[in-house]
This record gives structure tokens, C-alpha cells and sequence, in this order.
């Protein structure tokens, strides 16, 4: 039997519990899913999707010749980024899951995917708000609530708080429409040149002109969500005091690169484990302190993370995924509570090392120690009052 939440108690994860999301959870919130297709959309990858379209044996090796070795090591098969990722797909990764964790995925919240407009400095590219409306109307004409797939509760989408437009563009947004949850910020920078940034722009978030951008967002009632490596978090403090009204959520646990027991394999000249590890531990306290950041429990699988490069990942089962991110998870219930932590899949950046069903197999494992509310609230509720969602799925 699951023991009930005690927020003033050490969160330990205790491995004998096997988690059962039936008659716990109605439906899961995946909270972080993306979608794309390089052959209809400004794609960052559409050059490689070309190439292994025109030349499908020379695929990997023109994934090796046109992606840098940061891009490689972020999502390890170039399968990922030249292929569409569609609706079809999605629902036909997550079928096991009913099966595995005893609740199927009803609603989804889908992601700014990694467009061309992130494959340098934003300002660089004159079209980049075009793109940015593009990715919107394409996510929308997708077929999310009809034949079995899940329903598509909210968007979160890109933008650039330090643009003149910014202010312009959310209304844009907003005009396309009504889903518009949130506004993404990718701010990933890490001193590793193997390790992929999302930016060229140190301090991205913390900057003055990013921190007066902000507001509009505020303004509109948007979500702040933000991409940002362990050793970044302290700027997230810095936005999340400029800004104590808005709800702040930071992505894939915060990016702890090298969690992994194993990362030596792919990142093998990287800082050791255990520094690296207590920089995460005590930022996530720091973080943690302010009321109104949001973690999400995403990338649990990310390859940057520490997997390495085995065709079927390094994981391998679902019991040795919730191995690897039960200490994470359990130090992030230990700060952020019951109320603050959310589910999403990143699928399918995450699809290489882990199939939907070890994902939230093993997290439903990991949760079930701290009982049946905390893992409805990670799995469904707090998903839902965070992006503003009606709680029928049917609605």
C-alpha cells in the first residue's frame, strides 16, 4: 500500500514500490510533447531529412557530416530529427501505455519544436517571427482528438522576450489562437562545446531587455517557461522574484548534464559526477524557494543526461530508468512538494533511450512511494491548473 505524502518528511525513493497509475489517475497530461514535419515546415533539419530521403544509406553518414557533435549527442539517432513526428506516430508510441502503467494519455500540452530559427542567434535570422506563426497554425491543423489520439490541451510556444515585437508577436499568437499557454525561452548554454546549446547569448534569461520582455507576457497571462542547464538555474531565481505573480516552469529536471552513472561514455572528459551532481542538488533548493517555479519532470531520458549510445539506449527496462531518476525525483518531491511538479514525455527527443512505457512505468514506480495524490497531481492535476486546462477531456 502507497504511503501518503508527508511534505515535511526526507523524500527517499524507496525501489520496492511498483506504481499503478489505475483508479489512481483518469488520464495522464503529457506536458511536453513536440511535433514536426521537415518536408512542410521552416525545420531546422529539413537538409537532412533531404538528404536521407534522396540518399537513405548515406543517411547516417550525412547525419555525421551536416549535424554538429553537440546536435549528434542531444538526441543520438538521426532518425529523430530527419523523420516527421506526427500525430500518427505519437499515438501509436504511446499504445503500451495503457498496458503498462494502467492509464492511457488523454491530453497533450505540444512544444515549440526545434525549428530553424534556433539553429543560431535569433537575431540573425530576418524571419524568424514568420517561423515562429508557422510552427503555430501547423500545430494546430494537427489531428490531436480524433480516432483515439489525445486531445491537444494547450501550446507552448517560442518567442524572444528581448525583440521590439515581442509584445506584437504573443498577440499573433494569441489571434491564431486560444491554445497559447505559455511562451518558451530557450537559454540552454554550457561551456562543453559537445554539449548543445540552444543559444549563442549568455545570461539569455537574467538579461535586462530578456527581463523587461517578460512583462508582455505577464501581461497576457502566459505561462514563463524556460530551458536552462543546472549551472543556469540561478537565473530562473532571478526571473521568478522579478516576477512573483507569473507561474515559471523549468524544463527536463532542471538539465542535470551527466546525471547518468554511466555519462562517462558520452561525455568522458565532462566535470565529475558528484560536483556536478551537488551544483543541481543545491540550486534546486535555491530554485525550489521560490514560490511561484513550476519543475517539470521532462527529458528523464534525455541523452545529454548521461545515456550513452547503445542501439537500444543504455537503460534498457523500465525498472533500471526509475534506478537512474529515482534520487532526482526524490529530491525534487523533497523541495517542490506535491503541487509543483509535472509530467511531460519530450517524446520523441527521449524515444532513443526509453519507450513511452518505461517512461511513465518507471516514474509511476519512483512516485508511488509518496502515494496516490502526489502521483495524480504529477500526472494529471497540477498540469492542468499550470497551463489552464478544462479538466473534461471532452471539452
Amino acid at each position: 500500500m502507497n504511503r501518503l505524502f508527508d511534505p515535511k518528511a526526507d523524500a527517499i525513493w524507496d525501489a520496492e514500490y511498483v506504481g499503478s497509475l489505475e483508479n489512481v489517475v483518469p488520464g495522464i497530461v503529457d506536458a511536453h510533447m513536440l511535433q514536426w514535419n521537415p518536408r512542410q515546415t521552416p525545420w531546422r533539419a529539413k537538409g537532412l531529412a533531404r538528404v536521407r530521403r534522396l540518399t537513405p544509406r548515406l543517411g547516417d553518414r550525412a547525419f555525421t557530416l551536416l549535424v554538429s557533435q553537440s546536435d549528434r549527442e542531444y538526441v543520438l539517432t538521426p532518425s529523430v530529427i530527419a523523420r516527421a513526428y506526427e500525430t500518427e506516430q505519437y499515438v501509436k508510441d504511446i499504445s503500451d501505455v495503457p498496458a503498462v502503467a494502467g492509464a492511457r494519455i488523454d491530453t497533450v500540452i505540444l512544444a515549440d519544436s526545434h525549428w530553424r530559427a534556433y539553429a543560431g542567434d535569433i537575431d540573425a535570422i530576418p524571419d524568424v517571427e514568420d517561423e515562429e506563426l508557422s510552427e503555430t497554425r501547423y500545430a494546430i491543423s494537427l489531428p490531436f482528438g480524433r480516432n483515439g489520439a489525445p486531445r491537444l490541451g494547450g501550446l507552448i510556444v517560442h518567442g524572444d522576450p528581448r525583440s521590439p515585437n515581442f509584445a506584437t508577436q504573443l498577440d499573433a499568437q494569441l489571434d491564431i489562437t486560444p491554445l497559447v499557454r505559455a511562451v518558451r525561452v530557450l537559454a540552454a548554454r554550457h561551456p562543453d562545446p559537445r554539449i548543445r546549446d540552444s543559444t549563442p547569448v549568455e545570461g539569455l534569461v537574467a538579461s535586462a531587455a530578456a527581463l523587461r520582455g517578460y512583462g508582455e507576457a505577464v501581461r497576457r497571462g502566459l505561462v514563463l517557461e524556460v530551458f536552462v542547464y543546472s549551472h543556469q538555474l540561478y537565473d530562473v531565481i532571478s526571473l521568478a522574484r522579478e516576477y512573483p505573480q507569473a507561474t515559471i516552469v523549468v524544463d527536463h529536471i532542471g538539465a542535470p548534464v551527466g546525471a547518468s552513472a554511466r555519462a562517462a561514455a558520452v561525455f568522458p572528459v565532462r566535470a565529475p559526477i558528484g560536483p556536478n551532481m551537488r551544483l543541481w542538488r543545491e540550486r534546486v533548493v535555491s530554485l525550489a524557494a521560490q514560490p511561484n517555479v513550476v519543475m517539470k519532470l521532462s527529458g528523464l531520458a534525455l541523452p545529454a543526461l548521461g545515456y550513452g549510445h547503445d542501439t537500444r539506449g543504455n537503460i534498457g527496462s523500465r525498472e533500471t530508468l526509475a534506478q537512474m531518476i529515482g534520487p532526482l525525483v526524490g529530491h525534487m518531491v523533497s523541495h517542490f512538494g506535491s503541487e509543483r511538479l509535472v509530467f511531460g514525455s519530450n517524446y520523441p527527443l527521449d524515444r532513443p533511450n526509453a519507450t513511452m512505457g518505461m517512461l511513465v512505468g518507471a516514474l509511476a514506480d519512483v512516485l508511488a512511494t509518496w502515494g496516490d495524490d502526489l502521483t495524480r497531481r504529477v500526472f494529471r492535476d497540477n498540469a492542468l491548473r499550470v497551463y489552464s486546462i478544462d479538466d473534461d477531456p471532452s471539452a
